[in-house]
Parts: C-alpha cells; structure tokens; sequence
C-alpha cells in the first residue's frame, strides 16, 4: 500500500522537475537562440553602417560635382541662347528659389528675359473653366480660331501664349497689336500677375513646375490645365522647356505628366533636376534644342530618356595640309 509519504516526495519531485525545466529552457536551451539573434543584430549593424558611409561618400562626390559646375556654369552656357528672348511662367505652386537663379543661367546663355507670368490658384480652379472659357474667347486676336476640341485651358493657352510668345525673332521684343491687353483681361480677373514685360513677346517660354504635384479631387485636372498651357506656349514661339524638381523615384506631378503624354512630350522638353547646377545648364540646352525644333525628356528621373540633349556636333576647321606649306 502506498503510504502518504510517497505522494509528498511524487509531488516534490514533479515541481522539482518542473522548476529544473525552466531553468534549463531560460538559460541552457535559449543561449544558442540568444548568441543567433545578437549575431544577426550585429551583422545588421554593421550592414548599416557601411550603406550609410557609403551614402555620404556618394553625397560628398555629387555635392563637389555640382559645386565644380556651378563654378562653371557661366562658361559652360555662355552665347547657347544669344539672339534669343525668354517669357518664364510660374505654374501655381512653383518652387520661388529657383526663380532667380535660373533667370541668372539664362542671362548668362545670353538670352534676354522678357518677363515673368505668375498664375495663381484661381487659374486651375475646376470651378472657373466657364469663367477662364468665356475670357479666353473675349481676349482672342480677331484673327485666332480654336479647335472644336478644344478645352477652356487650351484656348487660355492659346491666347497668353499669343500675347507672350512669338515664333519670328524679326516680332521679337513688340507687343501684339492684335492682343494688346489680353495679359490686363487675365491679370484683372486674379488669374496670373506679371513682372518686367512680358508683352514684348519672347522667342521661348520656361514654364517652372509646380514645387510638388496638386493633391485632391481636383488633381487631375489642375495637373492637365497646366499640361495645356505648356502645349500652347511651344506651339506659341520656337518651343518651350518645363523644369523643376522631382525625386528620382517619382512619376506623380506635371513633369510627369507631360513625359506620359505621347503627343505633348514630342514637341515639349522638360528638366527635372533644375535646382542643381548641371540640371541649370541643361535647361539652357534644351531651350537651344527648342530653337533647332527638337525636344527631350531630361534630367535623373525614373522616365526622363537622357541626362541631357546631344551635344550639337560642331564641325572642325580645315587644316591644311603638307603640300601647301612654304
């Protein structure tokens, strides 16, 4: 028979098993799990601090790139634009430091600019097309005809692309006498505000990007009005370049937008990388490339075709040769 004293050594043994299990499952069974984890950890570690070393060195040798062309830069566009008049217009939301800097690079290319057009929110607001509609047709030329097709953005396009662009240098500098005060009829509506004189047509247009891509239900929309107006200003003068800057990965926004539109990105360049000084350069090129009827997509990003235009080849000059020496 099975006395008391057995049931309390079984019930001392089972709790002293139990309690050797858990020190052997918290320290002896776990270690190799631990030194496995901490192993990882420091590979980890290590893997980060060479990406992140990696970065700043990448940094440091793109930032003395940009540096070194700035120092350059005028040189580097020096006479690509002489002869040439340039309108700049700030889409709604365009990026203000880039203005004067880039107006500085195109000086320097020897380009007159003629003045700036800044539209406001107003202008892209789903809820004025019938107002933008009605004023466009108002302040056409007489002679100016829309297509059938044609949208509220596109006719608007049209006419401020008359009033500032020319595509016959020998008009370049004059007002439009058909369209004398159709820049006024927008400015008075709140669409756009002007600086210099951008009456006095120019030859090519800059059109600067938004600083980041219209959000909202509106988006679309706002982002095509604009899309419309850089169509109109090409077609308005010798052509016409939208820069700005968008990150590498990105496709959102109206650099984007205009790459995506098959018929637009066959007739209108764009930059993406117009804060640095190389994409500053490359402006001036595609601007020049405009004038010679060609266009591309430019710059760092995911859908720009190149980094910048084909170099114009230039033709050598005659050397002489042996015979003719004396």
């Amino acid at each position: 028979m099975i006395d008391f004293r057995y049931h309390i050594v079984s019930i001392v043994a089972i709790f002293l098993a139990l309690a050797i299990g858990i020190v052997l499952g918290s320290t002896v069974l776990n270690a190799p799990l631990v030194a496995s984890t901490e192993k990882v950890a420091a590979g980890l570690r290590q893997s980060n601090a060479k990406l992140l070393n990696e970065l700043s060195v990448a940094q440091t040798r793109g930032d003395a790139g940009d540096t070194f062309i700035a120092d350059r830069l005028p040189q580097l566009v020096q006479g690509a634009l002489t002869g040439e008049r340039v309108v700049v217009v700030e889409a709604p939301g365009a990026d203000t430091k880039l203005r004067e800097p880039l107006q500085q690079v195109l000086a320097a290319a020897g380009a007159v600019v003629s003045g700036r057009v800044t539209l406001t929110e107003k202008f892209i607001g789903a809820e004025q097309a019938a107002t933008l509609d009605q004023l466009a047709t108002t302040a056409k030329p007489a002679s100016m005809t829309f297509p059938a097709a044609a949208t509220a953005y596109d006719k608007a396009a049209a006419v401020l692309a008359a009033a500032v662009l020319t595509p016959d240098k020998a008009q370049a500098g004059k007002a439009d006498p058909a369209a004398p005060d159709a820049l006024a009829a927008f400015e008075k509506d709140g669409l756009l505000s002007v600086e210099g004189d951008p009456g006095k047509r120019a030859t090519l247009a800059l059109l600067m990007a938004p600083a980041a891509a219209y959000e909202g239900k509106d988006a679309d929309s706002q982002t095509a009005a604009i899309v419309s107006l850089a169509s109109g200003l090409d077609g308005g003068g010798e052509g016409a370049v939208v820069a700005g800057v968008v990150p590498t990965s990105a496709t959102a926004g109206l650099i984007a937008a205009v790459r995506a539109d098959s018929d637009v990105a066959l007739k209108v360049s764009s930059v993406d990388n117009a804060d640095m000084a190389s994409g500053k350069a490359v402006v001036v090129y595609a601007l020049r490339e405009q004038v010679a009827g060609d266009a591309g997509q430019y710059g760092l990003g995911s859908d720009a075709t190149a980094l910048e235009p084909t170099p114009t080849a230039v033709t050598p000059s005659p050397t002489p040769d042996g015979s003719s020496g004396g």
